[in-house]
């Protein structure tokens, strides 16, 4: 005869047994701050500086962080670090967990915000972050309103000294921007980028697409070739990133563009076809006379966003 009841094994199951997995370890703020700005910054003293620690004491939380995710997270060479694999997975994981963190306290902690922001900025830097800024700032800060307007630095500038705008990023070296206005909040190499598999970069003259004359990308790229005695020729001109793709995509022309900006089937042409380095160009935040707490907050949200371009 079978009894009925309770079976033991049931009985005393507990409830983390049900689960199939205990509790996993929670990361801390304070570390994965350590962390990103380690892997920003490519240096354990540099990254000490900006989060007021010592290199040693960097070093033990990052041990501590790798040992917990049972992963290596950064590799050391003679003058920096640089990410592993799983730690640029972690750099992705450590940005969002900290603006979260940032935008839970600021929720009941910080004034609520409110007004409009006029904010200006070229196409080529507002392309690749307006996006993801306007988003996150929109949840963060929901009663302030965010007029943007995209145009070439030096009428960005104009605008904000006749008090158009509260904030302006600018390209610095542009034609007629004087250099010491605003702070240099990022930089980034120049490269060459032609199609994948095109022939404009075998013609003689070489053919560029350029922005129009007054911006610092071309003059970097024509003093550039001038200085290798190579013969050029100005194959077409645009006053926007997507015009100089377009002619990229065409196999019309070669042009001078930061990485961040070419995309497949662009490619970045090899050092080794001889085509002269670049160097690199500077972003400059302006800010206008009397800006208000709302405006510095967008504005910290852009160099931030700059920051992960990186």
């Amino acid at each position: 005869m079978t009894k009925l009841g309770t079976s033991p094994d049931v009985a005393h199951q507990r409830p983390s047994d049900c689960g199939g997995s205990s509790a996993l370890p929670l990361l801390d703020s304070d570390v994965l701050r350590s962390f990103v700005a380690i892997a920003e910054s490519g240096s354990f003293t540099r990254a000490a500086h900006n989060v007021f620690r010592t290199p040693s004491a960097l070093s033990m939380q990052i041990k501590r962080l790798e040992e917990t995710l049972g992963q290596s997270l950064f590799v050391r060479e003679a003058r920096r670090v640089r990410l592993t694999p799983q730690g640029e997975v972690l750099l992705g994981y450590g940005r969002r967990l900290l603006r979260l963190n940032e935008e839970a306290v600021a929720h009941f902690i910080a004034p609520p915000l409110e007004g409009t922001v006029h904010f200006g900025s070229p196409d080529d830097v507002g392309s690749r972050i307006l996006p993801r800024v306007l988003a996150q700032f929109a949840r963060s800060h929901p009663g302030v309103q965010v007029e943007v307007v995209v145009g070439r630095s030096i009428e960005l500038l104009e605008r904000l000294d006749a008090g158009e705008l509260d904030l302006a990023l600018v390209t610095v070296g542009n034609q007629g921007l004087p250099a010491e206005r605003g702070e240099v909040v990022f930089s980034e190499p120049l490269v060459w980028a032609s199609l994948e598999g095109g022939v404009a970069i075998e013609r003689t003259p070489l053919p560029l697409a350029l922005a129009n004359h007054g911006c610092a990308w071309r003059g970097m790229a024509l003093g550039a070739l001038d200085r290798a005695g190579i013969e050029y020729r100005v194959a077409y001109t645009s006053e926007n990133c997507a015009g100089q793709e377009a002619a990229l995509l065409a196999d019309l022309a070669v042009a001078p563009l930061p990485p961040s900006l070419v995309r497949a089937p662009v490619r970045v042409v090899d050092a080794g076809v001889g085509l002269p380095p670049l160097g690199e160009y500077q972003v400059a935040l302006v800010r206008g006379a009397n800006i208000g707490s709302a405006s510095e907050v967008l504005g910290g949200h852009v160099v931030e966003a700059l920051q992960g371009l990186r």
